[in-house]
Order: C-alpha cells, then sequence, then structure tokens
C-alpha cells in the first residue's frame, strides 16, 4: 500500500508540473522607429518537420492539457482555498487586443514592426523577392550580399540605395566594392512601389532590404533557412564611396584583419565564419581573385586554380561560379570547399589560420543544420548594426533618392 500511495504521488507531481509551464509572452506593442525595449525574442524557426506525436510523459494523463483558473493549486502546493466563484457579470466585454509586435533585443526593432501600419508588407516584399530568384538565383545572392554592403557602411540604412546626384557625383553604390558586380537593386524598387501604392510613407528602404535578404535566404536555402527579421529600421541621407572602400572587408584580408574589421561592427568571430558561408551562393568578378592565382597558390587546390586561370586568361573581366558543386543553393557546402581548397578568396581560405576558426569550419561543414541555424541569428545581428533615428534618418518615398 505504502508503494502505490507513493506512485500515486508522483503521478499527481507530474500532471501538476506539466500544467504550469509559463505559457510564451504576449507580443510586445508596435513603437515608432528607433524606441528602445529590453525583452529577446527567438528569431529562429526551424525547417518544416514531419508531423511527430508528442513525447509521453509517463506520470501525465491522456486527457487534453489545459491550463487551471487562477489559485486552482492542489492542497500540498498551498493551504489557501480555492475563491469562491462571482456571478457573472453582465457588462458588455471589451472588444479584442489585436495582435501586437514582439520586441527584439536591438534597440528600435522589433518583430512585426508594419502589423497595423502596412500588414502586407512583408508579403508584398517576399513576393517581390520570388519572382526576381526564380528567375534568376543570382538575384537573390545579390540581395544578401546587397544587405551585408549595405550595414557595413552608415549601418543598415539603405545608404548603398542611393543613386548618384550633382551634390553627391560618388555615393557609395559606385564604389569598387559595390560596381559594377552588386545586384537586387531592381527587385528593391518593385517592392517599395507596390508598397507606396497600398502604404505610402510607412515602410523603409533599409527595412525592404533587411527583409529582402532574409526573404533571399529562405528561397535559396529551399526554406532550410526560415527566421524572423526584426524591423523599424530609418533610411540614412548620407552615401560616400570613399566610407565603401573604408568599411567593407577586400577579398585579400587576412583573418586577424577581417576579425577586427567584424568586431568594429559589433560582429565576432564566429559571425565571420557563419557569414562568410553566403560565399556558397552567387558569382565573382575574375578581378576580385586573380591576385590570389600567383603561379603555384599554396592555399588553393592546383587543379582548382588552374582551371580558374583558364577561366579568367581574357580581358573582359568574366564571372566564375563561387560554388561549383551546388552554384544555386545557400548552403553549407562552402565549408567543404574550404577544407577541399576549392575557394575564390585569400578572406576565404584565412578562414583555415587559426585553430578556433578551422574548428568553426569543420563544425559547419559536417553539421549543417547547426550552420543554418547560426546564420539566421548573425543576419538578424548583422541587420542592426548603427540603426538611424529621427534626427538623422527618414522614410524615403523613393529608394534611390533622399527625401526632399
Amino acid at each position: 500500500m505504502a508503494t502505490l500511495a507513493v506512485l500515486i504521488l508522483f503521478a499527481t507531481l507530474g500532471a501538476v508540473t506539466a500544467q504550469y509551464v509559463s505559457p510564451v509572452p504576449a507580443a510586445a506593442p508596435e513603437v515608432p522607429h528607433g524606441s528602445p525595449q529590453n525583452s529577446s525574442p527567438s528569431y529562429i524557426s526551424s525547417p518544416a518537420p514531419s508531423p511527430a506525436a508528442a513525447p509521453s510523459n509517463s506520470f501525465s494523463s491522456s486527457a487534453p492539457f489545459t491550463l487551471p483558473p487562477q489559485g486552482a493549486f492542489p492542497s500540498y502546493i498551498s493551504p489557501v482555498a480555492a475563491p469562491t466563484p462571482r456571478p457573472p457579470s453582465t457588462a458588455t466585454p471589451p472588444p479584442p487586443t489585436p495582435p501586437r509586435p514582439a520586441p527584439s533585443p536591438y534597440a528600435g526593432l522589433r518583430l512585426g514592426f508594419y502589423m497595423r501600419s502596412c500588414p502586407q508588407a512583408e508579403n508584398i516584399i517576399r513576393e517581390a523577392v520570388r519572382s526576381g530568384t526564380s528567375k534568376n538565383p543570382g538575384i537573390g545572392a545579390g540581395l544578401i550580399r546587397l544587405h551585408f554592403h549595405d550595414c557595413f557602411v552608415q549601418g543598415c540604412d539603405a545608404s548603398v540605395l542611393l543613386d548618384p546626384t550633382p551634390a553627391n557625383p560618388q555615393p557609395e553604390k559606385l564604389s569598387p566594392p559595390n560596381f559594377p558586380s552588386l545586384r537586387g537593386f531592381e527587385v528593391i524598387d518593385l517592392a517599395k512601389e507596390a508598397l507606396e501604392k497600398v502604404c505610402p510613407g510607412r515602410v523603409s528602404c533599409a527595412d525592404i532590404v533587411a527583409f529582402a535578404a532574409r526573404d533571399a535566404a529562405f528561397f535559396l536555402s529551399r526554406a532550410r533557412i526560415n527566421f524572423q527579421m526584426p524591423a523599424g529600421r530609418l533610411d540614412g541621407r548620407v552615401s560616400l564611396s570613399s566610407e565603401a572602400l573604408q568599411f567593407l572587408p577586400p577579398p585579400f584580408f587576412n583573418l586577424s584583419q577581417l576579425v577586427a574589421n567584424f568586431k568594429a561592427k559589433n560582429l565576432d568571430e564566429d559571425d565571420l565564419v557563419v557569414l562568410s558561408g553566403a560565399h556558397s551562393i552567387g558569382v565573382s568578378h575574375c578581378s576580385s581573385f586573380t591576385g590570389f592565382l600567383a603561379p603555384n597558390p599554396p592555399a588553393m587546390d592546383p587543379a582548382f586554380a588552374a582551371q580558374l586561370q583558364r577561366k579568367c586568361n581574357v580581358s573582359n573581366d568574366p564571372t566564375v561560379m563561387q560554388d561549383i558543386a551546388t552554384p544555386d543553393q545557400l548552403d553549407s557546402r562552402y565549408y567543404t570547399n574550404i577544407l577541399k581548397r576549392n575557394v575564390l578568396f585569400a578572406s576565404d581560405a584565412a578562414l583555415m589560420s587559426s585553430q578556433r576558426t578551422s574548428i568553426k569550419v569543420l563544425e559547419n561543414a559536417f553539421i549543417p543544420s547547426r550552420w543554418e541555424m547560426k546564420f539566421a541569428r548573425a543576419m538578424v545581428k548583422m541587420a542592426a548594426i548603427e540603426l538611424k533615428t529621427a534626427a538623422n534618418g527618414e522614410i524615403r518615398r523613393m529608394c534611390r533618392v533622399i527625401n526632399n
């Protein structure tokens, strides 16, 4: 009998423990661009798994789970008796509160930022990206690179989109790291045009760039990289070619230079290795890496080097695939290529020049799902670099020019 009583007690405790798991906190309200917040939601969505039964609990009832009413604790948890039920109220209940955007750990950014002001914003942008990448996967690669090049210069403020003007004939987009190789501008223009028709003056170009990069990663990874992107950025008014040269890491940087470059933008060594995985998609002009093609380069497979030398031995600066194995997929094959010494840039090979980064390369090569999760987190982190405020930002009516 004593054994039976102990088993009953454990069964009851298991059911109570299952009942009082904390629910997911309610989303925080939408706030204006530039407002602070303190809580940290999870942004990352794993690839959709196959339906499976929930894990069983040997101490739990098979009845459907429901939260108990307030104060309904078992007697051995609290000796206070349950409150006396109140008569039903005849007052008219208040209208339901509409869903509110969730908070972000990055100042001024929130999940679901446009939930009220422009509910279709993210869908409109995703459709523009889907259309562009379905016609040319290279456009998706360009959108991811566009986001990176935007955030590393003047912060994530869409300054890379600004066209030259008589007052500023040399904006970022004409700087050597960006011109003529940077792509995806037409997708941003189409998305902005569609948004201005339904929500004029609501959605910033900087947020469009961030959402477009997120969506490009989703489509190019066959939906394996799937995450939410906080929004609330403002567009900058300054764009200088010289700053692109100053802040964007060139392909000949060594590891110490790369780490310092990322650290200046509040990104760490792991972010560097993880975000470099974007080199698994897209093309590169030969002029970007021919300096790495010295005779018998030690950091490059000889057969691969010979293939590149034949391809690039012309005068019109052709392009080559950055990943010859899966050129149209954003995947962890980039890290396998590093291990095989089949990468284009000295900065790629540099990731094997220290034990710490070499281990990270190995992990990403052999555990693709871990890299996918880390890539999503790093994209969100990068998308919060040096945000503009109301004092130095705006929401442009056209992404290529500042407002008058």
